[in-house]
């Protein structure tokens, strides 16, 4: 069983993450990790934080001379923005009460007043701090690894941004000009279409001279996934499900569409279906559309598996709304820290890795191994079958 966990502050010392479940003698790329990082701390709209940290993930345990060893993996990076922060977070002691940097004003749409009530705090502090979408540093370097194993067997992953704001993509994108569009690291919104792109940073720009955020929508699209991953047995086996959890998790997410699920809902059967040929060639049943996004019944049929997730505004506006205060109950303006005014193409980078981390685990559910030539054997004996039907 593939699982993962992190840990870390977005203030705090280091962001670290866990993996285990992952085949022995799987090759481990640093430099592909921390390439994904850096992928995630690009784009139009980022905020002053992405000047200071220069992510780059560090291996201390389940990597030995560039490989698996099949234990657990464990995973640290380092938080450069924790030296203007030790004395207000210390982790023993009281610390200077004058270095506090309390927060009792907390943010609509943000976790800072349902965390506070839940965990009984009168100072949110501790709720943002790991609630940030600082986070999601540790989720991209595990997504990174499972990306590895997906990639030894064909399966790649990219992302590119759909909508932000009110400027839409209006068509399709070919999985080529994602991929190439995710090659382009001076790409400013991960936009396939210049002319849209620019109609995106507009409405950034308008953002920024408002005090305003702008949310939006990116796409996840795994290619050449084989057929058969998930189950329809169970409610909790089903692909579509799992990967729908998955992507809503990240923070800020508010909508997780499959395929055309959102356009579907108002149109006819007979408009949404995705036709069934066989290619005697390639000896494989295919669709000429995709509208299911790659998966039926909670089973991965052989198309491009697209995952779409609808990102609302970030909560930090620096025109605060109105809250009211922890402690004084009194009507206060919400507090305001350096934020970004968009997230969408960094959210795609983030959807990516849990898209993959989900993948893997199904994958490595179907086909198991301990070792990654077990798991190839297991692999292409089921391509044998597929063959054979």
């Amino acid at each position: 069983m593939l699982r993962f966990y992190t840990a870390g502050e977005s203030h705090g010392q280091a962001l670290l993450a866990w993996i285990s479940g992952l085949p022995a003698s799987l090759p481990v790329d640093v430099e592909f990790v921390n390439h994904e990082l850096h992928r995630r701390q690009l784009g139009f709209g980022r905020g002053g934080r992405q000047k200071i940290e220069k992510d780059r993930a560090e291996i201390f345990a389940g990597v030995h001379h560039g490989r698996t060893i099949g234990a657990p993996i464990a995973l640290r990076i380092e938080n450069r923005d924790w030296a203007n922060w030790e004395k207000a977070l210390p982790v023993e002691g009281p610390g200077d009460p004058a270095a506090e940097r309390r927060l009792t004003a907390p943010r609509p749409g943000h976790a800072d007043l349902a965390g506070g009530l839940k965990f009984d705090l009168h100072d949110a502090r501790y709720i943002l701090e790991r609630s940030s979408a600082r986070e999601t540093a540790a989720r991209v370097a595990a997504g990174a690894l499972a990306k590895l194993l997906l990639r030894e067997f064909g399966i790649e992953l990219a992302s590119h941004v759909v909508a932000v704001g009110h400027a839409r993509l209006e068509r399709a994108a070919t999985w080529e000009e994602v991929q190439g569009i995710c090659g382009d690291l001076d790409s400013p919104l991960r936009c396939v279409d210049g002319e849209t792109q620019e109609r995106m940073k507009a409405e950034v720009e308008q953002s920024l001279r408002k005090g305003d955020t702008v949310g939006g929508v990116f796409e996840v699209i795994a290619h050449n996934v084989v057929p058969g991953l998930g189950s329809h047995a169970q409610w909790d086996e089903k692909l579509d499900g799992l990967l729908a959890q998955a992507v809503m998790s990240l923070q800020s997410v508010k909508g997780v569409e499959i395929g055309a699920g959102i356009s579907a809902a108002g149109s006819y059967g007979s408009e949404v279906q995705d036709e069934i040929r066989y290619d005697g060639g390639a000896r494989r049943f295919r669709r000429p559309s995709n509208r299911a996004g790659g998966l039926e019944g909670g089973i991965s049929n052989g198309e491009d598996v697209v995952v779409r997730g609808y990102i609302k505004p970030i909560s930090t506006l620096r025109r605060p709304l109105e809250t009211a205060d922890l402690v004084t109950k009194e009507p206060v303006k919400a507090a305001y820290e350096r934020s970004d005014i968009c997230v969408v193409p960094a959210a795609g980078v983030a959807g990516e890795a849990m898209v993959a981390l989900v993948l893997a685990g199904a994958f490595l559910q179907k086909f198991g191994g301990d070792s990654l030539a077990e798991t190839r054997r297991n692999f292409e004996g089921y391509g044998r079958q597929l063959d054979n039907y």
